[in-house]
């Protein structure tokens, strides 16, 4: 009997400067182990795994911080319970930033 392991293959993209936390790559092809994801749960594993600097430029508390734009497929997440939407395989998630320095 084998013991199959579990993940959500998703492709995390960032953009409007937010790629810049993320050494300047914009998009990351990810399996995310297991099986169970919320957009909450996968701000935790960006901040440990993909975040190189200032998280505080990123997350606020437990979400993004403000500025951030987040799309699911091309829709606001605001649409489809932000921080609770559970995340399917093959989801493409976007963050945005609308914060530009002056």
């Amino acid at each position: 009997m084998s013991i199959e392991s579990s993940s959500v293959p998703v492709i995390i993209e960032f953009g409007g400067g937010a790629e810049l936390l993320f050494d300047k790559k914009k998009k990351h092809s990810v399996d995310l182990p297991g099986n169970e994801w919320t957009i909450q749960k996968l701000l935790f594993w960006i901040k440990d795994n993909l975040l190189k600097e200032r998280p505080e430029l990123f997350m606020q508390g437990d979400t993004v911080r403000p500025g951030i734009l987040v799309l699911v497929n091309d829709t606001d997440w605001e649409l489809l319970g932000e921080s609770n939407y559970n995340i399917n395989s093959g989801d493409t998630i976007l963050f945005i930033s609308t914060l530009h320095g002056g």
